[in-house]
């Protein structure tokens, strides 16, 4: 039975999300399992409980292909790209596609992307003093009059009415950085979270300050009181696709998670019980480029992650490009691209030749974009494909699915330090014991990983 998410009211035209102060007849009540899927069938968002700044699920009651597919929608799959060459990159028909999304979401592929471009678009309008021409080409329109129409469509109000209308009086310019609140289904374990990746923040590129509960890093562009949501501060040389730029970072920190359903099932095991208990809304921390977390998983094979830190800090400073102006930041690099690691000889950072090789591998064939970190393939796929790569076996694979694709079922059986808190010897018994534990195996990892045992 599917959980449907927002509620529609017939006599009125609005659809609310749960707990509403709205108190409708039920009997003019239509339930929906996505804004989306509201908004096809002509309902607008509810100005009191103001559904729209919710974060959209990341995966919801649908077959595996539809979850997918919402990925590569919120990362700009139909960005310049038709419903027919989104299905081609999941191996369907477009056909079949749309039958899918018929059925579980409600509304076409299409009318998803806008939706979430429309709603991009309204926070931007809520929370930021940017100018329309501005919003425009963040949101990812192709011009002002695209935005005005379909804004008009979903809100049944202008642009020019709703930044009227708005009520946060905190709203950010865009000078100094633009601020922008991005909201998550508390609770958020977001210190557990900076302390794994604390070790792991490669040396001018990433940065984590434990103090100021804080993570920065570099990247390349070629809320009402109450609500739960991190702030992002983007210093951006220019605005466009700012929507993908989110994605990405909400994509990093598991923002669209659901904690609650995830708890729930890994306190059914008593030993993750109290793991759960500890931390709970934990999330598996993911990858803003994939091919770092890549690169960096290869340099930490048989090495401490100190170690693995150094060598990464090591190839940045040789083949990454510099940022200047950052440096008290704790930046001061761009990570090399796929297409420069693929190339570079990768003999003078203290390497073996082998671990060297299998880096110029994997970047190229991220390069190449035949090993599928997009979310496009499943993640017996994926495993696959990477340990096709030399240098690469089912650790490295399943540790890049987890963070790299966003696989939230990988687990890398092989860790040694997953096996010691489970007190087992081999990778085999590992998986045995973490059947259970299907389909949030990543994040059981992660508590086993954090524990502190």
């Amino acid at each position: 039975m599917k959980l449907m998410a927002f509620t529609a009211v017939v006599t009125t035209g609005i659809y609310c999300r749960p707990g509403c102060p709205a108190t409708p007849l039920r009997r003019n009540m239509a339930p929906y399992l996505t804004a989306a899927a509201a908004e096809a069938n002509g309902y607008r968002a509810c100005l009191r409980c103001r559904p729209d700044r919710e974060p959209e699920p990341g995966w919801i009651d649908a077959p595996e292909l539809v979850c997918r597919a919402l990925r590569l929608i919120a990362d700009g799959g139909l960005d310049g790209a038709t419903e027919d060459e989104l299905a081609a990159r999941l191996g369907v028909s477009a056909r079949h596609l749309r039958r899918l999304f018929d059925t579980h979401v409600g509304a076409t592929p299409g009318e998803v992307a806008r939706s979430r471009r429309t709603h991009f678009a309204r926070r931007l309008l809520d929370d930021t003093d940017l100018t329309m021409a501005a919003v425009a080409r963040a949101a990812g329109f192709s011009s002002v009059r695209h935005m005005n129409r379909l804004v008009q469509q979903v809100f049944k109000a202008t642009p020019t009415e709703l930044r009227a209308k708005r009520r946060n009086p905190t709203r950010n310019v865009a000078d100094g950085g633009l601020e922008l609140r991005l909201p998550y289904r508390p609770p958020l374990a977001w210190d557990t979270m900076l302390a794994f990746l604390a070790p792991r923040a490669i040396p001018g590129v990433e940065a984590v300050d434990q103090a100021e509960r804080a993570y920065r890093r570099t990247i390349d562009l070629t809320a009402p009181p109450g609500e739960s949501f991190l702030v992002l501060r983007a210093h951006l040389p220019r605005i466009e696709d700012l929507v993908h730029v989110v994605a990405r970072v909400r994509r990093q920190f598991d923002l669209d998670a659901d904690p609650h359903r995830i708890d729930a099932h890994l306190s059914g095991d008593r030993l993750l019980r109290p793991l759960v208990r500890r931390h709970p809304g934990l999330r598996v921390p993911g990858a803003f480029d994939p091919v770092e977390v890549g690169v960096r998983a290869i340099l930490g094979q048989q090495v401490t992650v100190a170690g693995a830190t150094r060598l990464a800090g090591r190839l940045v400073e040789r083949y990454g490009r510099p940022v200047p102006g950052l440096e008290e930041l704790g930046l001061s690099y761009l990570f090399p691209t796929a297409e420069t690691l693929a190339g570079a000889p990768l003999d003078d950072i203290g390497i073996t030749t082998a671990r060297s090789r299998a880096i110029r591998a994997f970047a190229a064939a991220t390069f190449r974009r035949s090993v599928p970190l997009d979310g496009s393939q499943d993640l017996a796929t994926v495993v696959e494909e990477l340990c096709d790569l030399p240098g690469i076996g089912d650790w490295t694979a399943q540790y890049v699915a987890m963070r790299a694709g966003g696989e939230r079922d990988a687990f890398p059986a092989g860790d040694l330090g997953l096996r010691k808190v489970l007190g087992l010897s081999t990778p085999r018994e590992a998986l045995t014991r973490a059947e259970s534990w299907r389909p949030w195996r990543a994040y059981a990892a992660l508590h086993l990983w954090t524990s502190g045992d």
